[in-house]
């Protein structure tokens, strides 16, 4: 198994030319990998793994399912390239034979689950993070850290580039998260620095779609959720705060891309299309051919006010965009949780 450098000029993922001419410079795989994936029974993180046994990878999934779900990987049970171990990465742990490669998704990343979990939630950006890049370094191969948006706080700098530093307010409610990403990011450097490690960091925009937990606090489940039951959909402050969302499957072709790169250095994924709360409940109503009314609430602490990514570096340097419409995307999220029945029997 391999690695080899190389720029090209075809159309296939990792020889592509970026907008504008530039060289996409990605590691060509010589032959099928093996990585390891924290979150692997997650949201994100499950998708990853069918992208990446797709391809012919194999991946060794590991996750404790304080947020993960097993459903999402019972469809890989007995599949040949897939392993499953059930830990917590926030205690050391090795895993057996060659890695091409260590990816770490694992993280309480909902309103619901952080705030409930604060402590666990810094463990795993800390922790968590040091056991996986301890992994990528005895195994001398590339290391790829799923950070996040709320690096930005609140920003500040509209739409967010990768070089703002962001407006976080570090003892918040939402510091847990925040602030557990941005110090993984911190040591996620720092490896590179001092151990020349090949790293990746993606930061991660809103994401939707298929496997989403409907009670997970964010605005795409839990307005599908209520109008699925005819309720009213809860917004949040006055519906003006901006939201920009991206399909998974866009994600998960960034988060590949990304992987298979010479990029170290942060790079945003997300889909630039901005909207209001109010304008996306509407959408959610039109699609869901729901009359239910909007419901407004005290909007919570350090909420942000606007959330778009700049996504120039992705394009540039990955040949990445999001190619799934706002509307295609919702229908099939929609779709995925009508076939569950009874939105009551999706939660865990």
């Amino acid at each position: 198994m391999g690695w080899s450098a190389q720029a090209a000029t075809a159309t296939s993922v990792g020889n592509e030319r970026g907008r504008g001419g530039s060289v996409v410079r990605v590691y060509i795989r010589s032959k099928r990998l093996r990585f390891i994936m924290s979150g692997a029974a997650g949201f994100i993180g499950s998708h990853l793994c069918d992208r990446l046994i797709a391809e012919g990878h194999q991946v060794v999934g590991v996750d404790n399912f304080i947020t993960g779900d097993a459903r999402n990987i019972d469809h890989l049970r007995g599949n040949r390239l897939f392993q499953f171990r059930e830990w917590d990465v926030c205690r050391p742990f090795d895993v057996d034979g060659p890695l091409d490669g260590v990816l770490h998704l694992a993280s309480l990343a909902s309103p619901v689950d952080y705030l409930e979990n604060p402590l666990e939630t810094l463990d795993v950006g800390s922790a968590g993070t040091r056991n996986l890049l301890e992994i990528a370094l005895q195994h001398q191969t590339r290391f790829m850290l799923t950070s996040t948006s709320e690096c930005y706080g609140d920003p500040l700098v509209h739409p967010q580039v990768e070089t703002y530093w962001g407006n976080v307010n570090p003892v918040g409610l939402r510091s847990c998260y925040d602030e557990s990403k941005r110090y993984a990011e911190a040591l996620t450097m720092a490896y590179h620095r001092v151990h020349r490690l090949r790293t990746n960091i993606a930061r991660i925009f809103n994401t939707y779609g298929p496997r989403m937990q409907l009670d997970d606090g964010r605005v795409v489940p839990a307005f599908i959720d209520q109008a699925l039951r005819g309720e009213p959909l809860t917004v949040f402050g006055d519906g003006s705060q901006t939201r920009s969302f991206c399909y998974v499957a866009d994600m998960v072709e960034g988060l590949y891309r990304l992987t298979l790169s010479d990029e170290r250095f942060p790079v945003n994924l997300g889909n630039p299309q901005e909207l209001t709360i109010l304008e996306f409940a509407e959408r959610i109503r039109r699609l869901t051919g729901t009359s239910a009314a909007l419901e407004f609430k005290p909007l919570p602490q350090d909420d942000p006010k606007r959330r778009q990514p700049d996504i120039s570096k992705a394009k540039q340097v990955l040949g990445w965009e999001p190619q799934v419409s706002l509307e295609e995307g919702l229908r099939d999220t929609i779709e995925y949780f009508q076939t569950l029945g009874s939105p009551a029997l999706a939660r865990r």
